[in-house]
This record gives structure tokens, sequence and C-alpha cells, in this order.
């Protein structure tokens, strides 16, 4: 009996040990994994909205005109300029 209490025992310092490296080993580590997974999430948002931006662009802007007529004269007189 005395056996599996000591492999027990052995097995759960094994356990908490583990747990501590790994846990350790995730915390130095989460900077540059936070920093890879933004470039990454920033590279394909970018992607996305240059591929809708023109898209949307055209759809909303007329069609600018081809050619253009005479001078509207204003309806009220305009004001002299002091200067």
């Amino acid at each position: 009996m005395q056996k599996v209490f000591n492999l027990f025992a052995t097995l759960g310092f094994v356990m908490s040990a583990s747990m501590v490296v790994g846990s350790l080993l995730l915390y130095t580590r989460i900077p540059s994994l936070t920093k890879y997974y933004m470039s990454e999430l920033k590279l394909e948002l970018t992607k996305l909205v240059t591929d809708m931006v023109p898209a949307k662009i055209d759809d909303v802007m007329p069609e600018l005109p081809t050619a253009t007529g005479p001078v509207i004269e204003p309806a009220f007189e305009l004001p002299k300029s002091p200067f």
C-alpha cells in the first residue's frame, strides 16, 4: 500500500511541477504570441478592407460630367470687396 501512496505522491509532484513549468513558459511567451497574432490579424483586416473599399466607392460615386455649361449668374448682387 505504501508503494501506491508513494506513486501518487510522485505523480502529484510531477503534475504540479509540469504545471509550474508550463505556466512560466506560457507567461514568458505571451508577448511574442500576442504580437504575432495581432500582426496576422492586422494583415488580414487590411486585405479585407482594401478589397471592400473600391467596390463600395464605385457604387456610391456619381458619374463625372463630360461637359460643363456656362457660368451661372448669382441671384443677388455680391458686396464689393474693400481690398
